[in-house]
C-alpha cells in the first residue's frame, strides 16, 4: 500500500513537472492535431462505404498517440533525467521503482486523455468523426486507453535503457516510432500495405491498438476490410497484455537510476 500510495503522490508531481514544461506540452498535445488536420484536409477520398480517410486516420492517430505520449516520451525523457542526476537523487528518497512507475503511468494516461478529447473533438468538428453510441464501444473504447497507456508506458520505460546517453536518445527512440507508425495502419490503409509490412507491424501493439480503436469508430461492416476480416477484439487485448507483461518484467530487470 505504501508502494501505491507513493505512486500516485509521484503521479501529482509528474503532471507538474509535466504543466511546466510549455514546449513539452504544446508539442505532446496539440502535434497529433496538427497531423490530424493536416492529413484529413489533403485526404478526403472515401475507403469504404460510409468510411472517409479522415475517419480512418483520426482512430488511427488516438492509437498513435499513446505511444507518442508513453513510449516515446518516456524513452527519450529518462535517459535525459539520468544524464542530468535527477534519477540518481531519487534513489536516496522512499520511491521504489515501481512506485516510479506509477507515477509515469499516471502523467501518460492524464495527458493522453487530454489529447483525445482533442481528436475527438476535431474529428467531430471538422471530419465526420462519428463518436460511438453505444455503451458497449464505449467501455471498448476505456479498455484500449487504459491498456494501451499502460503497455505504452512500461515499453517507454524499458526501452529507456538502450539509448547510450540522453542526447542520442531521440535518434535512437524517434525513428522507430515513425517507421511503426507507417507500418501499422496510422497513414495508410492497413490492408493495403505489401503483406510483409503487415506481418512486421503485427509483432507490434501499434497495429493492435490501432485494429482496436478502428473498431470503435468506424462501421463494423468495415471490419471486413482488415486483415483478418474482422476487429479481432479477444486477439487485440491477448496481445496487448503480453506486451504488457513482457514491458513490465523489463522494466523492473534494466530499469537504472544513474549511469553505470
Amino acid at each position: 500500500m505504501n508502494i501505491v500510495r507513493l505512486g500516485l503522490r509521484r503521479g501529482g508531481l509528474e503532471i507538474k513537472e509535466f504543466l511546466r514544461q510549455r514546449e513539452s506540452v504544446v508539442f505532446t498535445l496539440a502535434f497529433p492535431v496538427i497531423l490530424l488536420f493536416i492529413f484529413g484536409s489533403v485526404f478526403k477520398n472515401t475507403i469504404a462505404p460510409g468510411v472517409t480517410f479522415s475517419q480512418y486516420f483520426v482512430a488511427g492517430m488516438v492509437a498513435s498517440g499513446l505511444v507518442n505520449t508513453g513510449f516515446q516520451q518516456l524513452a527519450i525523457s529518462i535517459p535525459m533525467s539520468r544524464d542530468l542526476g535527477t534519477l540518481k537523487r531519487l534513489r536516496g528518497t522512499p520511491l521504489s521503482p515501481i512506485s516510479y512507475f506509477i507515477g509515469k503511468a499516471i502523467v501518460v494516461t492524464a495527458a493522453m486523455l487530454f489529447q483525445v478529447a482533442l481528436l475527438l473533438g476535431f474529428g467531430a468538428l471538422l471530419f465526420g468523426l462519428h463518436l460511438p453510441k453505444s455503451a458497449t464501444l464505449w467501455l471498448r473504447f476505456t479498455w484500449l486507453i487504459l491498456l494501451g497507456s499502460a503497455c505504452s508506458t512500461v515499453l517507454g520505460i524499458a526501452f529507456s535503457s538502450i539509448p547510450k546517453s540522453g542526447r542520442g536518445a531521440s535518434a535512437t527512440v524517434s525513428p522507430i516510432v515513425i517507421i511503426l507508425q507507417f507500418i501499422s495502419g496510422v497513414f495508410f490503409v492497413f490492408s493495403d500495405l505489401p503483406k510483409w509490412m503487415q506481418d512486421i507491424a503485427a509483432v507490434f501493439p501499434l497495429k493492435w491498438l490501432t485494429q482496436g480503436m478502428r473498431s470503435v469508430f468506424l462501421p463494423d461492416s468495415f471490419a471486413l476490410k482488415e486483415a483478418g476480416h474482422s476487429w479481432e477484439i479477444g486477439k487485440i487485448a491477448l496481445i496487448l497484455i503480453a506486451w504488457l507483461i513482457l514491458g513490465t518484467y523489463f522494466s523492473i530487470r534494466t530499469f537504472k537510476w544513474a549511469k553505470e
